[in-house]
């Protein structure tokens, strides 16, 4: 089943058909759902300045007005002001505000999941502290209610839920993790207990990076500390958080909770993926119910800690001038911002900074899955050149990041605009350049 909005198609996935009156329900049922205080008081704070369209890169690359983060969620306030704000009867009695339609919602499918990669960076800009982010989440979560999540995300989600992977693959990732170990000679820990640390993976890097799967292994064998992966827990990514399934999410985000637990791991390592750090370290405990008995830390976070601790010792790598890619999720979310670059210094790297960088970097271009949306490509190349420009505008011959996502669609940009830069992963660039076995105190 599919309608159109503009130029936009919209297709459901199988599962998600439905009237148009059943979806406009859902959507206001989960609209209803999300409304909170802290919710109605961030719609009600809007003055209407403008000023988070100049953060967007969407807006930027496009000049169009419909790519306003905070108009993206003007459904969202719509269904608000009429339903369940202090004037809702005024607004209902004088016609103020409109019933949502179905029409409508088909184009914002276009506008909350196509054209937003929710990194925050108009959060961080709005002048009256609004999370416009965190509304385009709980708008998605919505969407999700309606059936009008992407059938990409939502079919990748379901998968997750069910099986703890986003796909089906010719071999179980188990196995796969095994064959990466043997085919770049490191042990895989797997399954085992009284572990300190207990390790996931993008899987971007299974089916795409294997030697970044290699490099977390190495890493952590180097620094003997206790870890382990586990068999019913390895994938990072959550598509539920992409997807706006909240139920989903959290089953997802319980998977790897509960093996955490099971194997007595302190500390939950996420990988080289943003968003799986934003799932996990921030929206897990909610959803469970209580927090999380273990820490949540990104890979260079815990790295960066181990440096200071004087048990990762680093020898100098021979990059030339570097550039650095700060995924969204972690360092504009997370404030993973002064661990990569610890590490980079560690190794004598000649960093040249993009202009936008650390907490106001642009976004790959590919977060939120958006890069999992076919449709969306058009538009994704158009916004990602701003982004490309300024990557060349420093100079820089090597180009590093921590996040697979952000590999993953500059890998694709290479291709699609015979870009000259390959990106390059952070943690493998540190796996390749150990020195010494440290001696733990």
């Amino acid at each position: 089943m599919s309608t159109t909005a503009g130029n936009v198609g919209v297709t459901l996935a199988p599962g998600q058909e439905r009237s148009a009156e059943a979806r406009v329900a859902g959507a206001m049922g989960g609209f209803a759902r999300e409304v909170g205080a802290l919710s109605a008081f961030r719609l009600e704070s809007c003055i209407h300045c403008g000023i988070c369209a100049d953060a967007c890169h969407f807006y930027i690359a496009t000049e169009d007005p419909q790519y306003t983060p905070i108009w993206k969620v003007e459904p969202f306030k719509q269904a608000y002001k009429r339903e369940s704000s202090a004037f809702a009867p005024l607004f209902r009695l004088l016609g103020l505000k409109r019933e949502v339609t179905a029409d409508q919602l088909a184009q914002w499918q276009h506008l909350l999941f196509d054209s937003c990669n929710m990194c925050g960076r108009c959060s961080l800009i709005c002048p009256m502290g609004i999370d416009v982010a965190a509304l385009i989440e709980q708008a998605r979560h919505a969407m999700f209610e309606a059936g009008l999540a992407p059938k990409e995300l939502y079919q990748k989600a379901a998968h997750q839920k069910l099986t703890g992977q986003p796909e089906a693959s010719a071999e179980p990732y188990r196995e796969q993790l095994l064959a990466i170990g043997k085919r770049f000679g490191v042990d895989m820990p797997l399954d085992k207990l009284d572990v300190q640390v207990m390790l996931c993976v993008p899987r971007t890097d299974i089916e795409h990076y294997p030697e970044a799967v290699a490099a977390l292994a190495r890493v952590m064998q180097y620094l003997d500390v206790p870890c382990t992966f586990r068999s019913d827990s390895l994938v990072a990514e959550n598509y539920g958080y992409y997807a706006g399934g909240k139920d989903w999410q959290r089953e997802i985000s319980r998977r790897l909770i509960d093996q955490a637990i099971a194997c007595q791991a302190k500390v939950l390592l996420v990988p080289e993926c943003g968003h799986a750090y934003a799932a996990l370290r921030w929206e897990a405990a909610d959803l469970y119910g209580k927090p999380l008995p273990f820490k949540v830390l990104q890979v260079t976070e815990f790295l960066a800690l181990e440096l200071q601790a004087g048990r990762l010792k680093l020898q100098t790598a021979t990059t030339g001038a570097t550039t650095f890619q700060d995924p969204c999720e972690s360092v504009r979310k997370g404030g993973v911002n002064d661990a990569p670059r610890a590490l980079m210094k560690a190794m004598g790297i000649e960093l040249h900074e993009m202009k936008n960088h650390g907490g106001f970097s642009f976004c790959c271009g590919g977060g939120g899955g958006v890069l999992d949306i076919e449709r969306a490509a058009p538009l994704r190349y158009r916004t990602m050149e701003n982004k490309l420009r300024e990557i060349d505008d420093t100079g820089a011959k090597t180009f590093l990041t921590s996040c697979s996502d952000c590999r993953r669609t500059f890998d694709d940009a290479q291709t699609h605009f015979s870009w000259d830069k390959t990106p390059q992963s952070l943690l493998e660039l540190v796996a390749a350049n150990l020195v010494e076995t440290p001696k733990r105190t």
